[in-house]
């Protein structure tokens, strides 16, 4: 990610993540699966870092998973919840937890859902919110 006097201005340009771009544009989350030993990556590349091997695809995620782990933010002007998510086809990733009064509900283990943030400069970031009991995948 480059930054400016402005703060961060997105991803740098690299051909191998405009799928994934593309992809968080439209509301999607793609991940890497390897056909070669079927693990599953985040970040969705070319060669597995599993088995090294170059047979690779990026699948759409269900957009599930669970809090890993996580840190709050609270020396900002707003604090922010950042963590890791672990999905349900099981790459962890780094990323935000939003919502209402998330700095005092969220937990290791937590059941999450995929949101999209738009940023300033068009761009949309991949975040997850809390599934509250009973809910369904209304994305």
């Amino acid at each position: 990610m480059t930054t400016t006097e402005n703060g961060p201005s997105g991803p740098n340009w690299n051909p191998e993540i405009e799928p994934f771009l593309a992809a968080a544009a439209r509301g999607t989350l793609l991940v890497g699966h390897c056909r070669d030993c079927g693990q599953y990556h985040f970040y969705p590349r070319s060669m597995c870092p599993f088995c090294h091997g170059t047979n690779t695809l990026s699948r759409p995620s269900a957009g599930r998973g669970h809090v890993y782990s996580y840190s709050i933010q609270r020396r900002v002007p707003e604090p922010y919840v950042i963590a890791y998510v672990t999905l349900d086809e099981g790459p962890t990733l780094m990323t935000h937890i939003v919502g209402p009064a998330v700095l005092e509900s969220v937990h290791v283990g937590q059941p999450v859902e995929l949101a999209f943030r738009d940023e300033t400069n068009g761009a949309r970031t991949p975040v997850f919110r809390p599934i509250a009991s009973g809910s369904s995948n209304t994305r």
